[in-house]
C-alpha cells in the first residue's frame, strides 16, 4: 500500500512526534508498504512565534496538492494541525479523499501555558480540524477518553514503542557528577514544567538533556545544574544508563516516549500521576514512582531495581504499535488516479 504522511513536525526537530513518525515509517516499509512524507523541508518556512525551532510552511496549498496528486496515495495520514496539515485536509475534502489524523500533543494546554488562550477555543478548532477524519489516533486510552469528553468522534488508540536494540541496559559513565544522578530528557520549554524538577531539594546532582526556547533562562537561573544539548539515540542511551532516576515533570504530555527509553535502559522513573506516566509506567510500581510530591517520587524511585524497569519497557513493541496504525488507516476506493491537474495554485 502507498501511504502518504503529512507532518508539520520534522527534522531538525528532535521530539517524540518526529521519532514516532520516523520509526513507524521504518516498520511500515519493513512490512512491504511504500511510505512518503510531506514535511516543511520542501517549503519556504518561518519560525513559529515563541518557538523558533518549529518551522511553519508558507503558502503550501498548491505544492501540497501537486505532491499528493503526484504520489497518488492509497491512504493519507495527516499527523499535525499546522499549515501542511491544513492544506492536506483541504485537498482531501475537495477530492472526497478519505484521511486519518493523529493527536500527538496537548496543543490547547501548550497554547494556554504560552499565551493564556482559553482551552475551549483551541479545542473548538481541533474538533473542527479532526471532524472529517476517518480515525483520530490518540496515543493512550486516557487521551482517547479526554478527547471524547471534548466532543471528538471516531477516536482510536495508537500506542508507541521503544527500540530495544538501542535503548538497553549497559554500563556507562557518561554523566560524571555526584551521585545519585537525577536526569531530565526532552524539549526544554515552559509546558514541560522542568522548573518543578530543578527547584527540588535533592541529594547528588541534576542533568538536563535537550534544547528549546526555555534553555537559556534555565541555565541562568539554575547554574549548578548540568546541561547537555541534542544527542543521537546511542548517546542518549548511554546517558540514561549513567543516571539513577529519570525525572519526568511534565503534566501535559500525551505519552512520553522518553519514559520508555529510560526504562528500557534500566532507569527507574519519577513522575506525577498524570496522563502519560499513568499509561506508560502502569500501576505495578516496579518501573517508576508516581506521586503528587515530585521529590517524594524521586527519592522512592532510587529504591527500585533497574532490571524491573527494563523488563517493563520490553512490553512495548514498535511493530505492534505500527500494526495498530496500519489497522486504523482508511485506504481509498481506487477508481482512477488523482490527476495532477487538480492541483489548483489559486487554492494556496
Amino acid at each position: 500500500m502507498k501511504i502518504m504522511i503529512v507532518t508539520d513536525a520534522w527534522k531538525p526537530q528532535v521530539n517524540g512526534v518526529v521519532r514516532t513518525l520516523q520509526t513507524t515509517a521504518r516498520e511500515l516499509q519493513a512490512m512491504g508498504h511504500a511510505v512518503d512524507f510531506l514535511t516543511p523541508l520542501e517549503f519556504s518556512t518561518l519560525p513559529c512565534p515563541t518557538y523558533p525551532d518549529i518551522r511553519l510552511s508558507l503558502l503550501p496549498g498548491a505544492k501540497v496538492a501537486r505532491r499528493l496528486a503526484g504520489f497518488d496515495p492509497d491512504a493519507l495520514h495527516i499527523a499535525t494541525e499546522g499549515p501542511l496539515g491544513m492544506a492536506a485536509r483541504r485537498f482531501a475534502l475537495s477530492r472526497a479523499l478519505p484521511f486519518t489524523t493523529a493527536y500527538h500533543t496537548r496543543f490547547p494546554e501548550y497554547i494556554h501555558a504560552r499565551a493564556g488562550l482559553p482551552l475551549n477555543w483551541t479545542y473548538a478548532f481541533l474538533r473542527w480540524f479532526h471532524g472529517p477524519s476517518e480515525s483520530v489516533m490518540a496515543p493512550t486510552e486516557v487521551v482517547k477518553r479526554d478527547l471524547e469528553a471534548y466532543g471528538f468522534r471516531k477516536v482510536v488508540t495508537w500506542s508507541r514503542g521503544v527500540d530495544l536494540d538501542v535503548f538497553k541496559p549497559q554500563h556507562s559513565e557518561r554523566l560524571k557528577s555526584n551521585p545519585p544522578i537525577f536526569l531530565y530528557v526532552g524539549r526544554v520549554a515552559v509546558e514541560k514544567n522542568i522548573e518543578a524538577f530543578l527547584e527540588l531539594d535533592l541529594p547528588g546532582s541534576k542533568w538536563v538533556a535537550g534544547v528549546g526556547p526555555a534553555l537559556k533562562g534555565l541555565q541562568a537561573r539554575y547554574p549548578k545544574v548540568n546541561y547537555l544539548g541534542v544527542l543521537n539515540q546511542h548517546e542518549l542511551a548511554q546517558v540514561y544508563a549513567s543516571a539513577d532516576v529519570f525525572v519526568f515533570p511534565s503534566k501535559t504530555d500525551t505519552f512520553g516516549l522518553v519514559l520508555l527509553e529510560a526504562m528500557a535502559c534500566g532507569l527507574p522513573v519519577a513522575a506525577y500521576p498524570v496522563t502519560g506516566p499513568l499509561d506508560v509506567i502502569g500501576e505495578s510500581g516496579t518501573a517508576g514512582v508516581m506521586h503528587e510530591d515530585l521529590r517524594t517520587a524521586c527519592l522512592q524511585a532510587l529504591k527500585l531495581r533497574r532490571e524491573d524497569a527494563a523488563a517493563h519497557a520490553r512490553k512495548f513493541s514498535w511493530r505492534a504499535a505500527t500494526e495498530q496504525f496500519l489497522g486504523h488507516l482508511h485506504p481509498r476506493t481506487r477508481s482512477a488516479k488523482l490527476p495532477a491537474s487538480l492541483a489548483d495554485p489559486s487554492r494556496a
